[in-house]
């Protein structure tokens, strides 16, 4: 499993972020591949996201769910 989640630079979820991922793949004994990526809105609006964190398990989006603009 591949997990990407996207941050904006003004962002301060990472932390809790990557606490609850690293909690949820140990409840089911998962493993995965976890990247965290911290893009400026430039960035966020070439790759089509609509929030901060954006989070995509194997390609799909998965977090924001009705959510626009990246801050």
């Amino acid at each position: 499993m591949k997990i990407n989640c996207y941050i904006s630079l003004s962002c301060s979820s990472e932390d809790a972020l990557r606490e609850n991922i690293s909690h949820a793949l140990s409840l089911e004994k998962i493993e995965a591949d976890v990247n965290f990526i911290r893009i400026d809105g430039n960035r966020a609006e070439e790759l089509g996201l609509r929030g901060s964190p954006s989070i995509f398990v194997d390609g799909t989006e998965v977090q924001p769910v009705n959510i626009s603009g990246f801050s």
